[in-house]
C-alpha cells in the first residue's frame, strides 16, 4: 500500500486518544486527505509501472461466446459472461529490440562455440574440452530459460465489472463458494502468532460472507493450535466488524498496526480514533493469551492428570471443556505423540446461514463500539488435523493439502480452493475477486484451471542481501508464461478449480461418461456423493447437519491415515504426493491435462508473507525447491514424456526447472580455476587467450543488456537482477551441488527423496530492536564447504597474484602480463557475485557491508607476503625448487 507522511500506528494514536475531542478530529481530517494524495501517488506509480505495457483490445470470438453462459459457470439471467480482466503485452518499442538481443546472443554463441573448436589450442586438453561441453550445456540452459520469455503477458483483474455482474442490488452475491486452506506443520518454526494473522486476514476478506469458508489443516495435532484458532475466532468477532467498517487495509492485524503511516479509507472517521483504540488493545490481550496458551494448557493437564491418575492417563493433553485430546500431547504417549495421533475435525465457527446461529463469542469491547448497518457475521471456521501413523507415509505438505480438498467437500464442498502457507496473510481484502475475475471470464475462463499470485515477503531487509524476493523469477518469468499455458503452481497463494484439482479435464477435452469411483476418490460415499456435486459446479455452500453422528464419523475417516492408500490421491487425484516440489509437479500435471493458468498482478500486492532471512535457511529452502526439481525428471511426471495436451514451450519451462541445477557442476568448476595461479607455470585454457576473454564478455555483458531490457517490462529494478546473479551464483556453488549428489547417491542406492524440512521463521530480536538480526547469525552447515572453498581459493589467488607481480612483474612479457590481468578479472568477478556469502560468513560483523572493503584487501596482501616469503626462502635455501 502506498504510504503518505503521516503518523505512524503508534504516534497517531497518542496524542489523540489523551484528549479524544477536537484536536483529534482536525489531525483525522489530515488522515484522510492524505489517504486521497496517497491513491494518487499509487496510481502514477502504477502507470509508471506499466508505461511499457500497452492494452491488448478486449475480444469475445463467436465460439467463446455461445459457451459463455449461465449454465457454463458464469453470467445472470442467461447473459453471457463478461470480459473480466484487462490482458497488456509489451510495447513493441521494447519487445523487438528484446528480441533482436535474444537473436544476437545466440548468434554470438554460436560463433563462440564454432571459434573454440576450430582453434584448439590449450595447454591443458582435458580441461578444455570440459569448458567447451560447459559451453554447450550454457548456452543450452539459457536457451530453456529465456526462449519462453519471448512474449510476455500482463493480465490485470477488472474487479468493477465482477462487482457489476455478480454483486446483486440488494447486497446479496451470486458469487461462487471458495474453500481456504491454511496448512501449518510445527507451532514453534511457524509461530502461532503468524498462523492466527493468516487466519484473520481470510475470515476479514471482502467476500460474501455466506460463499467461503476457512480451513485450518494443523500438520502438528496440537491443542495449542486449535486453542490458538478458538481465542481467533473469538478475536475475529471484533476485528472483522472493524475492518468492514473503516475498510482497514492489511487486514492482519499484526502487520496494520506495524504500519508507519496510516491511510483511512473508510466511511467513519469520526469514529475511527475510538474504535481503533479499542481495538489495538484487545489485540494486546489476545496475543498475550496466545503467548500464554501453552503454559495454560500444560498447566490445566497437569490438574486433570492429577485427579485421573488412578485412571492411568497420567500424561494426557486435556481441552478447555475436560476432554481428552485426541491428537499430539504435550508428554508423548503411544497414538498421541508427533507422527503418530488419531486425526481431529473441529468445527470452530459454523456456517453464517446454517440451522444453528454462530455462538456468542465474548469480546469485553464489543459493546463500546457501534457495528450499526455492519455485517458482524463470520465465514466458517474449520479446525483439522489428518491422523499420522508410522505404518504410513504421511507425504508431507501435499498429504496435507488433500486432507482438508476431502473434509471441505464433506462440509462446503466449493468449486474453487485456495491456499496459504501459514506465514502468508491476505494483503489486499479483495484478492479473492480477483482471482474469480479470471475464473469466470467469458474467454477461457472455463478452461482456467488455476490463477497463481506473485510471492511477496515484508520482513526481507532493504538490501534483499539474499535474494528472497526473487523479483526476476516472479515479475519476469511468470509474466513470460502468461503467454502460453500459464504459469506454475508456486506452492501458496493460488485458487485452484476443484474439478482440476479432481484429476478432470478441461471443458475443452472432457468426455461425457466420468468415472467417479472409489478406486480413484476412496471407500466413502459422501465424498463420492461431492465430487459428483462439483462436477455440476454447484455455486453456494449447503450448512451441513453437524448433528449428525455418521456425518462426524465420515469426516474422521476421510483424514485417516490410510485412507489415499489403494486410490489415486496424490497420483492423479489433489496434490501429488512422493516429491518435495508437490507445487510444481501437481501444477505440470494439471497442465499436461491440456488446463490453462493464469498469472493474477494487482495494483496493491494481493498477499504477504515471511521469508528466511538467514543464509542457512535460505539454502535448505533451494535444497527443497531444486531437489523436488530433479526428482521430477527422474519420476514419471518427467515433461519430455507428457502427452500432446501441454504447449511445446510449457514443455521447455517445465525441463529448465528439472535440469537448471546441473549447470552448478560447471560453475564449480569454472570457479575453482583460480587455483592454476599456485602452478608456477603459465596454463591457458584457450588459445589464443586475448580473444577468448573478449568473447567471454561480450557474451556476459549481451545477459546484462537483455536483463536492462527485461528489468524495464518487468517492473523490476537493477538491484533486484543482480541479486538474483549473485544468489544464483551461491547457490550453485552449495545447495545445488549438494542435490546432485543427493540424486546420485538416490539412483544408485534407491533411497529416498530429498527429506521435507520447515523452514524456520524469525521470532525473536536483538537487544537493540534490529528485525533483520536473524540476518547475521552464521549457522555453519556442511552445504556451504564449496561455496567457501571458492571463496578462499579466488582471494588466495589474487593474493599470489599480486605477489608474483612483486617478483617476476618486470621479468614477464607484455603477452603474460595482459594474460594475468585479464584471469585476474574472472578472479575479480567472481569475488563480486560472491559478496553476500562472504558477509554471511563474518556473522554480525556484516551488520556493516563496507567492512569487506577492508577485510578482502587485507587477505589479498597477507596471500601476497606470504607468496614473496615462501620465494624468498626457496630460492636461497632451496634453488633447485620453483615456485
Amino acid at each position: 500500500m502506498s504510504s503518505a507522511p503521516v503518523p505512524g500506528a503508534t504516534g497517531l494514536s497518542e496524542p489523540l486518544l489523551g484528549d479524544g475531542g477536537g484536536d483529534g478530529g482536525a489531525l483525522i481530517k489530515v488522515v484522510v486527505a492524505t489517504a486521497l494524495d496517497g491513491k494518487a501517488k499509487a496510481n502514477k506509480g502504477s502507470e509508471a509501472k506499466d508505461g511499457y505495457w500497452v492494452e491488448v483490445p478486449r475480444q469475445l470470438d463467436a465460439a467463446a461466446a455461445t459457451a459463455a453462459d449461465l449454465e457454463s459457470g458464469g453470467g445472470d439471467g442467461g447473459r453471457p459472461r463478461a470480459l473480466m480482466f484487462q490482458e497488456k503485452k509489451v510495447k513493441a518499442s521494447l519487445l523487438y529490440p528484446y528480441r533482436a538481443l535474444i537473436l544476437i546472443r545466440i548468434i554470438a554463441i554460436i560463433l563462440f562455440i564454432g571459434w573454440r573448436i576450430k582453434h584448439n589450442n590449450s595447454d591443458v586438453m582435458w580441461f578444455w574440452v570440459t569448458s567447451v561441453v560447459a559451453n554447450v550445456w550454457f548456452t543450452f540452459s539459457w536457451l530453456l530459460y529465456q526462449l519462453p520469455k519471448l512474449n510476455p503477458i500482463k493480465r490485470v483483474p477488472d474487479l468493477a465489472v465482477l462487482q457489476q455482474h455478480y454483486d446483486l442490488p440488494d447486497g446479496s452475491s451470486i458469487l461462487p463458494g471458495i474453500d481456504v486452506f491454511v496448512t501449518t506443520a510445527d507451532p514453534v518454526d511457524e509461530p502461532v502468532l503468524y498462523t492466527m494473522n493468516c487466519v484473520l486476514s481470510i475470515l476479514a476478506v471482502d467476500y460474501p460472507i455466506d460463499r467461503y469458508a476457512c480451513y485450518l489443516s494443523d500438520d502438528s495435532g496440537t491443542l495449542i493450535e486449535y486453542e490458538a484458532l478458538v481465542e481467533t475466532a473469538n478475536f475475529a468477532a471484533l476485528w472483522v466488524p472493524f475492518c468492514r467498517k473503516h475498510s482497514i487495509e492489511p487486514r492482519a492485524p499484526e502487520s496494520y498496526f506495524q504500519r508507519e503511516g496510516m491511510i483511512y479509507t473508510g466511511r467513519s472517521p469520526g469514529e475511527f480514533m475510538n474504535d481503533y483504540s479499542h481495538v489495538r488493545m484487545e489485540y494486546e490481550e489476545f496475543k498475550a493469551r496466545l503467548a500464554a496458551l501453552d503454559g495454560t494448557i500444560r498447566e490445566r493437564s497437569d490438574v486433570c492428570n492429577a485427579i485421573k491418575a488412578t485412571e492411568g492417563d497420567a500424561t494426557a493433553t486435556w481441552m478447555a471443556n475436560g476432554t481428552e485430546w485426541s491428537g499430539t500431547w504435550v508428554e508423548p504417549a503411544e497414538n498421541h505423540m508427533k507422527g503418530h495421533h488419531a486425526g481431529v475435525v473441529q468445527v470452530v465457527l459454523e456456517h453464517p446461514s446454517g440451522s444453528k446461529s454462530q455462538p456468542e463469542l465474548q469480546v469485553s469491547s464489543v459493546s463500546l463500539l457501534n457495528f450499526d448497518g455492519i455485517d458482524v457475521r463470520l465465514p466458517m471456521l474449520v479446525y483439522m488435523a489428518r491422523a499420522k501413523s508410522p505404518n504410513y507415509d504421511h507425504n508431507k505438505k501435499a498429504g496435507n493439502l488433500n486432507a482438508p480438498l476431502r473434509v471441505s467437500a464433506l462440509l462446503s464442498n466449493a468449486p474453487f480452493v485456495i491456499n496459504f502457507d501459514c506465514d502468508h496473510y491476505i494483503n489486499d481484502s479483495k484478492a479473492l475477486r480477483a482471482a474469480m475475475c479470471f475464473m469466470l471470464d467469458a474467454r477461457d475462463g472455463d478452461n482456467t484451471a488455476f490463477v497463481q499470485f506473485p510471492q511477496r515477503f515484508e520482513n526481507v531487509d532493504p538490501t534483499d542481501r539474499y535474494g528472497n524476493h526473487n523479483r526476476v523469477f516472479f515479475d519476469g518469468a511468470m509474466y513470460a508464461l502468461n503467454g502460453f499455458q500459464g504459469p506454475s503452481y508456486l506452492g501458496t497463494g493460488c485458487m485452484f478449480r476443484r474439478l482440476a484439482l479432481y484429476g478432470i479435464d478441461p471443458p475443452r477435452w472432457r468426455s461425457d461418461d466420468i468415472q467417479v469411483d472409489t478406486v480413484m476418490f476412496g471407500n466413502s460415499v459422501p465424498l463420492l456423493k461431492s465430487v459428483l456435486a462439483a462436477l455440476n459446479q454447484e455455486r453456494g455452500i449447503t450448512p451441513p447437519n453437524l448433528d449428525d453422528s455418521s456425518f462426524l464419523a465420515e469426516m474422521t475417516t476421510v483424514v485417516s491415515a490410510s485412507f489415499d492408500i489403494g486410490t489415486d490421491w496424490g497420483r492423479g487425484v489433489g496434490y501429488i504426493y512422493k516429491i518435495a516440489t508437490e507445487d510444481m509437479v501437481t501444477g505440470f500435471r494439471i497442465h499436461g491435462q491440456g488446463w490453462h493458468s493464469m498469472y493474477c498482478t494487482m495494483e496493491v500486492d494481493a498477499f504477504c508473507g515471511t521469508a528466511p532471512i538467514n543464509l542457512t535457511e535460505r539454502l535448505y529452502q533451494i535444497v527443497r525447491w531444486a531437489g523436488g526439481s530433479v526428482e521430477m525428471f527422474f519420476s514419471h511426471n518427467n515433461p519430455l514424456f507428457a502427452g500432446p495436451r501441454l504447449h511445446p514451450m510449457q514443455r521447455t519451462v517445465y525441463l529448465n526447472y528439472n535440469i537448471y541445477p546441473v549447470t552448478s557442476v560447471f560453475i564449480l568448476l569454472y570457479a575453482l580455476c583460480p587455483v592454476m595461479w599456485l602452478i608456477p607455470e603459465e596454463i591457458l585454457i584457450q588459445r589464443p587467450f586475448t580473444r577468448y576473454v573478449l568473447y567471454l564478455i561480450i557474451t556476459i555483458a549481451l545477459i546484462h543488456i537483455i536483463g536492462l531490457l527485461e528489468i524495464r517490462w518487468a517492473g523490476t529494478n537493477w538491484l533486484d537482477w543482480w541479486r538474483n546473479e549473485q544468489f544464483f551464483t551461491i547457490a550453485s556453488l552449495s545447495a545445488y551441488p549438494t542435490v546432485l549428489l543427493h540424486m546420485v547417491v538416490k539412483l544408485l542406492t534407491r533411497g529416498k527423496g530429498i527429506r521435507f524440512r520447515v523452514t524456520s521463521k524469525q521470532t525473536t530480536m536483538e537487544d537493540d530492536g534490529d528485525k533483520y538480526a536473524e540476518m547475521y547469525e552464521l549457522r555453519w552447515v556442511p552445504i556451504m564447504i564449496p561455496a567457501a572453498a571458492v571463496l578462499f581459493s579466488n582471494t588466495m589467488a589474487i593474493g599470489v597474484a599480486m605477489g608474483k607481480t612483486v617478483v617476476y612483474g618486470a621479468a614477464w612479457p607484455k603477452e603474460q602480463q595482459k594474460h594475468a590481468a585479464l584471469g585476474l578479472v574472472f578472479n575479480l568477478w567472481l569475488m563480486i557475485l560472491l559478496q553476500p556469502f562472504a558477509l554471511a560468513i563474518i556473522g554480525r560483523r556484516s551488520k556493516n557491508p563496507n567492512i569487506l572493503f577492508v577485510l578482502f584487501p587485507v587477505a589479498f596482501v597477507v596471500f601476497a607476503l606470504v607468496y614473496i616469503g615462501v620465494h624468498f626462502l626457496v630460492v636461497n635455501f632451496f634453488p633447485s625448487m620453483e615456485i
